[in-house]
């Protein structure tokens, strides 16, 4: 009799130990520091082990332009649309069993928690990359905090609620502004902007004219400005189709190409920052050369903004005296 209760305790134990039977009664992924998503769908998940935390919201609600101090998107969680699920498998589960339209049969789904109410709170801010030569500034990116507020979770054996459950950082990249000009300025007859341009984007300064005259600067001694907001007004623009020449000079600026992305130059601080250089030399009987270098220059769409480096050449602007 003892052997036989012994024998039945034994099963029990091992029974209780079975992967495929346990039961979860917390979430948490704060060990998970990689955020995935599938590119077929609007999914984004964590995985560990056996677990997975899958949210499910529309990709394109992630904003790649920051409009105010720390960007916060709040989304109300809900059975449809911005979805938030708990799966716990009876095995180490994979990217395929989240993305692959049929999944593999294996490991099964033993325990699934849907969260039924709650927010998804998105807050957003850009990736940037610094050449350690030029010190210039890029956006690679941008990096998408998620918490989700007082959510609450339908499981098998009640409920489950959470104040606020840190889901984690989610990346999404950022369009890549070519920044491919040559050395060759051009100036409009009618105006003092002084521009350059190849056939997706353009540089547009809009120079204070006391900084192009025709006379030899002595050496090492430039004309200098600042970027501004009335004068030295620097403008990048980024267009979706091809640019021509044409765009420029006109009495009101065209509407095609179309705009893609347009940056504004940041107000300089004298000394710091800003900071625009003409050094003028003769190329020739009564023709100039001047030559217009930007140092630590900074341009902003929005909140977001990027630095051109500690020198960046604009390009050199030919004129001639009667």
């Amino acid at each position: 009799m003892k052997k036989a209760l012994s024998l039945l305790v034994l099963l029990a134990f091992i029974n209780a130990c079975d992967d495929g039977n346990l039961t979860q009664e917390d979430i948490s992924f704060e060990d998970v520091t990689t955020t995935q998503s599938c590119s077929t769908n609007n999914l984004i998940y964590k995985l560990k082990d056996q677990e997975a935390l899958i949210m499910e919201i529309d990709k394109t609600i992630f904003p790649t332009e920051l409009t105010a101090e720390n960007d916060t998107i709040n989304l109300d969680i809900n059975t449809s649309t911005n979805r938030v699920v708990y799966r716990f498998y009876n095995g180490t589960v994979s990217t395929d069993n989240i993305c692959e339209t049929i999944a593999p049969a294996t490991p099964v789904i033993t325990e699934q928690w849907n969260a039924t109410s709650g927010i998804i709170q998105i807050v957003t801010s850009a990736k940037k990359e610094t050449n350690t030569t030029t010190n210039a500034t890029k956006i690679t990116g941008y990096n998408h905090n998620i918490v989700l507020k007082n959510v609450t979770f339908a499981k098998p054996n009640g409920t489950q609620v959470y104040e606020t459950f840190k889901f984690g950082d989610y990346s999404s990249s950022a369009t890549t502004l070519p920044f491919n000009f040559d050395q060759t300025l051009e100036k409009c007859t009618s105006s003092n902007d002084v521009y350059n341009f190849n056939t997706s984007e353009a540089l547009i300064l809009k120079i204070d004219p006391n900084l192009i005259l025709n006379e030899v600067t002595p050496l090492n001694t430039p004309r200098t400005g600042l970027i501004g907001t009335s004068t030295n007004i620097l403008i990048y623009r980024l267009f979706s189709n091809l640019l021509t020449s044409d765009y420029f000079c006109q009495s009101t600026t065209p509407t095609t190409p179309t705009l893609s992305e347009q940056w504004s130059g940041i107000a300089g601080v004298s000394g710091t920052s800003g900071i625009i250089e003409v050094t003028t030399t003769t190329n020739g009987p009564n023709t100039y050369k001047h030559t217009i270098v930007l140092k630590n220059v900074s341009l902003q769409k929005g909140l977001a903004n990027f630095n051109l480096g500690t020198s960046y050449t604009l390009g050199e602007l030919f004129t001639t005296s009667n």
